[in-house]
């Protein structure tokens, strides 16, 4: 299959404006007949079902948190990026757009991100009319504070909590059609699977969290925005519940997945405390505008940070990047705090943390200033340590926080599988293989807002407005296929539960396929999962039944979902012979220990499709053309 990205002709700058106009419309008297399914409620999902239901479609929105503004995105800390310039500091669209490209280390769509850039001025006043309450200097305009990669200040943030705001904005434009009656709102419900009739996406099969009752759906199209799959290292910043089962089983149904090894590290989280934690923290990258990494110069150092001089300090991220200092990108500044642990310099019981240091700021601002700006981020951090940031520098150690991977898409965000469409972190589009901080937001909600209700309309357009109802013959094989699938890991009573596998696999990913990797791990974690798979299948113990509420049910079929991914993250790590932002292979880096890409053979998009339960997934590869910038050894010296 050759991969068609449909990207449209013409300048780069032009190419957005010119497919939305080409694109063609559904008449209005029109839209009313078409429905559409949305699976998740984050801000790609709200922000896409409650754009399309004010057009005039149909919508039906899936969660299987009891409310959609639960949806992860509400943990976003930081900020959103967009290239408004309020700063005067040499921002635009243009520059936006390089520095994602570059962020990404050249292995994104150039077409894609530069659309990302210039809608991004669009959502800022969007939010701003919904209300979102953004940081403002005295004067009343809104503030900016600077993120990883950049040298402009262009991210918009609302204290520590910038992702919930913007999710109560999506989530109130969302239940105004909910009132309307445009969208149906089914809480605690899971997609597991993906109906497809004549080749096509028409619905989905989904179970109640609380009942067990396995029903369909059907729709003209469906739309996944169930965010990204960290928690296949099983420790990480998502949620417990964040999973990759709705865009794994459409990968299944032949979706192809793009890029999964490209997985970001976060440089600034609470380290791990001990082998009872179930998740990790975040410390939001806007504490590196003012907070300074550094470690003991000397291996072994355990005296308190108070007591350790200037002259002993090691601040290695602004000795080694005076341009960017303690902004660099994530990947760069996590293998960087790897590197300082590695050689014996780690602080803390473990050795596996360094520090964030805010004493220079708060004598040069004041603690008042500096609480203003992250007061609940220091609060969040004494609670869960007992240590107070304003009077000892925090203890933070990298941690999974994003995929960039994720479904292939084309430039309509429209997957392999006609009217099957991925938004928001749920596909691989605009990232390449690091995300640069506060980018998160931003595409989600232009995913949802700004492009989603353009090239939809264009698929719905050109067909029938004729339902395909839930009594076909695919969706009732689909559900069989599900209540099979359940009461085959009812019947396996096992002795191991469903999180001791899952378990078992975060060790394994994190150990061989995390900040670093190399053939040889790679090789021995991929026989380690199909091991594990093996078991699983044979010794999982699983309690209660189906018609209640059951949580081993819903853990089992994530953590299913996970191992097979993980397999294939393994899988596209090994055929990547090259270093690229968050995929580091040990065998290719420079003398100065930087990721070492090699353009003439990996400039491209893996696109992964699935070929059968027990085979080699087929690689399929899109070909990526930079005419717009020259790729370059990325450099943040």
């Amino acid at each position: 299959m050759i991969l068609d990205a449909k990207i449209p002709d013409g300048p780069l700058a032009e190419k957005w404006d010119n497919h939305r106009f080409n694109v063609k419309l559904v008449n209005p008297a029109n839209k009313r007949k078409y429905e559409i399914i949305i699976v998740g409620s984050g801000l790609a999902g709200a922000s896409a079902a409650a754009t399309l239901a004010e057009l005039g479609y149909n919508v039906k929105v899936f969660c299987f948190q009891d409310s959609a503004r639960r949806a992860h995105s509400i943990a976003a800390q930081g900020g959103i990026n967009a290239a408004k310039n309020y700063q005067n500091d040499g921002d635009s669209v243009h520059r936006l757009f390089y520095d994602t490209i570059k962020g990404g280390d050249y292995r994104s769509r150039e077409a894609n991100v530069y659309r990302l850039a210039q809608v991004s001025v669009n959502i800022i006043d969007q939010c701003v009319a919904q209300g979102v309450p953004f940081a403002r200097e005295y004067g009343g305009l809104l503030a900016n504070r600077s993120f990883g990669g950049a040298q402009v200040s262009r991210t918009f943030y609302a204290r520590g909590q910038t992702g919930q705001q913007l999710l109560l904005g999506a989530y109130s434009a969302l239940n105004r059609q909910i009132a309307y009656g445009k969208v149906q709102l089914f809480p605690r419900t899971e997609m597991l699977d993906v109906v497809l009739v004549d080749g096509k996406a028409r619905g989905i099969v989904t179970r109640h969290l609380v009942t067990g009752h396995i029903e369909s759906h059907s729709a003209h199209a469906v739309v996944l925005a169930t965010g990204g799959y960290g928690n296949v290292f099983y420790l990480s910043t998502n949620a417990m519940g964040s999973n990759t089962t709705a865009i794994w089983r459409a990968y299944k149904k032949g979706a192809f997945f793009g890029n999964p090894c490209f997985t970001q590290i976060h440089p600034t989280c609470i380290p791990v405390s001990g082998e009872y934690q179930s998740k990790l923290t975040l410390m939001s990258e806007s504490l590196r505008n003012d907070g300074r990494v550094w470690v003991p110069k000397a291996k072994g150092d355990k005296r308190a940070p108070q007591e350790i001089p200037e002259a002993e300090r090691d601040y290695f991220l602004e000795r080694k990047y005076p341009s960017f200092g303690n902004l660099v990108p994530r990947d760069v500044a996590s293998r960087n705090a790897k590197q300082a642990c590695d050689e014996g310099r780690g602080v803390g019981t473990t050795g596996l943390a360094v520090y964030l240091d805010f004493a220079d700021a708060i004598k040069r601002d004041g603690l008042n200033r500096v609480s203003e700006k992250y007061g609940n981020l220091f609060e969040m951090y004494e609670k869960i340590t007992g240590e107070n940031p304003y009077e000892s520098p925090m203890r933070i150690y990298p941690a999974v926080h994003y995929t960039m991977g994720g479904l292939w898409v084309d430039y309509n965000l429209m997957t392999t599988i006609p009217g099957l469409y991925a938004a928001g972190e749920a596909n691989f589009s605009d990232h390449g293989a690091n995300r640069l901080g506060a980018s998160a937001l931003m595409q989600g909600l232009a995913d949802g807002y700004f492009v989603l209700p353009y090239t939809i309309g264009d698929y719905l357009a050109q067909m029938p407005t004729a339902k395909v109802t839930t009594d076909h013959p695919a969706f009732k094989e689909a559900e069989t296929n599900v209540r099979a699938t359940v009461q085959k890991m009812l019947s396996i009573n096992g002795t191991k539960t469903v999180d001791e596998f899952h378990k078992e696999l975060g060790h394994i990913m994190w150990n061989y396929c995390g900040m670093s990797r190399n053939a040889e791990g790679l090789t021995y974690a991929k026989g380690k999962i199909q091991e594990l798979k093996k078991e699983f299948w044979s010794n999982v113990k699983l309690i209660g039944v189906n018609e209640e509420m059951n949580q081993t049910i819903e853990k089992a079929g994530r953590v299913a979902d996970f191992i097979e991914l993980g397999e294939l993250m393994v899988t596209d790590a090994l055929n990547r012979n090259e270093s690229c932002g968050g995929h580091f292979r040990e065998e290719y880096q420079t003398p100065e220990n930087e990721a070492l890409r090699d353009d003439a053979n990996f400039a491209y998009v893996a696109a992964w499709e699935f070929t059968g339960p027990n085979s080699e997934a087929a690689l399929h590869k899109e070909e990526l053309t930079f005419e717009n910038v020259k790729l370059t050894q990325r450099s943040y010296k």
